[in-house]
């Protein structure tokens, strides 16, 4: 499995607009409502706040992973939004996120998930990938530094 399979570039934000933890989870989700992934984007936004208050999803260094399961997708989701303010996200460090990487999977898919929140988080557990992911200028460069990063540890594996 590879981020690439559920991450496309249309899916990406550089330059949130907004700096609240619920209004960015929002302005991802609109994302994904106008690329057509997924369809009830209010009841998705009320699943991902309960499970925000189970524990943050702010997991340190500018990171969040916020993450789901839900009857309202079919298939594994994602979303990856950038920003330049810092969101406050009751992150585990108690630091401002940046890197807000949106995770929705059917609710059957347990072993899927888990997989790719691994893949995830060991992408960006790499500080050189997260600060040119921090510092892409384009989705389409954000992209692309996903794409690079992730072809580099299938070689290594």
């Amino acid at each position: 499995m590879k981020i690439t399979d559920f991450l496309s570039e249309k899916d990406i934000i550089i330059g949130l607009k907004n700096v609240e933890k619920e209004k960015v989870l929002e302005e991802l989700l609109t994302l994904l409502e106008k690329n057509k992934k997924i369809k009830n984007k209010g009841e998705i936004l009320k699943a991902l706040l309960e499970r925000e208050k189970l524990g943050s999803t702010g997991i340190g260094q500018g990171i969040a992973v916020p993450h789901v399961k839900t009857n309202e997708v079919n298939t594994l989701v994602g979303a990856l939004g950038i920003s330049h303010k810092g969101v406050e996200f009751n992150s585990l460090d108690g630091e401002p996120v940046y890197i807000i990487f949106l995770l929705l999977a059917p609710t059957k898919a347990t072993g899927i998930h888990l997989k790719a929140l691994a893949k995830i988080a060991r992408l960006l557990k790499d500080r050189v990938f997260r600060n040119s992911l921090r510092n892409a200028k384009t989705a389409s460069e954000a992209f692309r530094i996903i794409k690079e990063d992730e072809e580099r540890l299938n070689k290594l594996t």
